[in-house]
């Protein structure tokens, strides 16, 4: 909005020129989303709380579990309504809204959004309380990939090759099957990140980490002079991600102030199954998604616990690991659920540097 309507008056103007720089609008929209995560959770918390929308700790599988988190029991939940309110309206501040893929982007957060507030309103309810069904939020996930693969894939401008890190020189076509690709990494990454959503600032932070590194990835990408310098794709128009992902990093903040260790309110589903689709989805925009898979490393593992843990079992009769997903199994190592938050925050940002750190490496 205000690149829209100030931007124009520069000749009247002069200091609205600095709105033409998509570093100083990225900047703004990090502190104008942290701001307004801050002021929202002031109205949200107390109205969720009054509302009875809260967490169910309640663990069938596990009695240890329970006990351990046993005190969580009734902290508000779905605080990732105001993590997206205050996405959506510093991005409809600071973003160009003519752009297609701050348009995409702002689909996919909203879709997976009301997804993901669906599943949380049903676990609200005692009848239902598990929420919607895997095979339910399967589908409802697969269809919104395959969407944003088609919009993809009928857009001429817009490369259907996949480029791999650490080569420079080797591209792959993927053609039709580039839409079964976007669906993958939208389904995975979505529900990466909601696995990993089970301690206190556990996934806001390391989503904080991940959004700041796709920013960066997302200027580099959408500038001529560095992506020919570094041997990266030049992606017209994806420099503007730069202030989507600079939001969703100023809204992670600001909810982790409410969120950490002993969290105030979880941001539910709403919250996990939105930021982490919609990471996917830009990762997708600027050809990172394989980096994407070093990058969101701690998702990656905590995903692959889970499926380990559940595979095993199944065709061996034995678990690998205490309890999946991987950060309760260090909770039943004896590890404070402080200890494991700060050290998984530790290995996201070395995850993050290395990340940044292959762009060289080509």
């Amino acid at each position: 909005m205000f690149y829209h309507f100030l931007y124009p008056l520069r000749d009247i103007f002069f200091g609205f020129n600095v709105l033409h720089y998509i570093t100083f609008r990225a900047a703004m929209a990090a502190v104008t989303a942290f701001v307004l995560c801050l002021i929202l959770g002031q109205i949200f918390i107390p109205k969720f709380a009054s509302h009875k929308i809260r967490e169910k700790v309640k663990k069938e599988d596990s009695d240890k579990l329970d006990i351990l988190h046993g005190h969580k029991a009734g902290t508000p939940t779905m605080g990732g309504v105001f993590i997206l309110l205050s996405l959506f309206i510093t991005v409809l501040l600071w973003a160009d809204l003519t752009n297609k893929f701050i348009l995409l982007s702002l689909f996919v957060s909203l879709y997976l959004g009301l997804l993901g507030a669906k599943d949380d309103l049903l676990k609200q309810k005692g009848k239902v309380s598990k929420g919607l069904s895997a095979k339910a939020k399967l589908f409802w996930q697969v269809l919104l990939g395959l969407i944003v693969g088609a919009v993809l894939y009928l857009d001429p401008n817009f490369s259907l090759n996949l480029s791999l890190p650490f080569l420079k020189n080797v591209v792959i076509d993927a053609g039709l099957f580039y839409i079964l690709f976007a669906a993958l990494v939208i389904v995975a990454t979505s529900n990466a990140v909601n696995i990993t959503d089970g301690l206190d600032g556990l996934a806001i932070g390391c989503i904080s980490i991940s959004a700041l590194t796709i920013a960066i990835l997302s200027y580099i990408s959408g500038n001529l002079k560095f992506s020919e310098y570094l041997f990266l794709p030049y992606i017209q128009d994806a420099g503007e991600l730069t202030v989507y992902c600079s939001a969703i990093f100023g809204a992670s903040l600001g909810f982790l102030w409410y969120n950490c260790h002993p969290a105030e309110i979880f941001m539910g589903d709403v919250g996990s199954l939105a930021l982490g689709g919609t990471l996917g989805a830009i990762a997708i925009f600027i050809k990172k998604e394989f980096l994407l898979v070093l990058l969101g490393g701690i998702f990656v593992i905590e995903a692959a616990s889970v499926i380990l843990q559940v595979g095993s079992f199944k065709l061996r009769k034995k678990r690998i690991f205490k309890i999946a997903p991987l950060h309760h199994h260090f909770q039943f190592l004896g590890w404070d659920e402080s200890k494991v938050i700060i050290r998984f925050w530790i290995i996201a940002i070395i995850l993050a540097l290395i990340t940044l750190a292959t762009l060289k490496l080509r």
